[in-house]
């Protein structure tokens, strides 16, 4: 199975196709410390209308770096939260029309968890149980 993912969470659009034989096969983090360094902190208006402005180009991009073809994903994982709620929409709003639009399943994915079980797509996973902190 083959997926993109969506994470448009707070300040950084990250976009990346896992496939479950292959593992990462491309991924582009798009940081917005730039944009906020002015402010002393992210303004949530501003990151949501950077992601956008980024978030298609970034999955082109990833897409054309992987030499992926659309026909090949299987799915669309999107962040769902917790995040600024503005970000959020336009991640879910991105990766649920693109799904749509390929006739594909869209998912919606737990920030916190997708980080709790980010290291079981490691080479070697942590054998359940193990402990963690979020």
């Amino acid at each position: 199975m083959r997926v993109l993912g969506i994470e448009t969470s707070c300040d950084e659009t990250g976009i990346a196709v896992y496939d479950s034989e292959q593992g990462l096969m491309a991924h582009i983090v798009y940081s917005q410390i730039a944009l906020h360094a002015d402010y002393g902190g992210v303004v949530p208006e501003l990151a949501s209308r950077d992601h956008i402005r980024k978030t298609l180009p970034l999955i082109k991009e990833t897409l054309a770096q992987g030499n992926i073809e659309v026909d090949s994903i299987d799915g669309v994982a999107y962040t769902a939260g917790p995040g600024l709620a503005g970000a959020l929409m336009v991640g879910a709003a991105i990766g649920r029309s693109l799904a749509f639009a390929w006739n594909k399943p869209a998912l919606a994915v737990h920030h916190m968890e997708g980080h709790l079980l980010a290291p079981m797509l490691e080479a070697t996973p942590p054998e359940f149980p193990f402990v963690a902190l979020l």
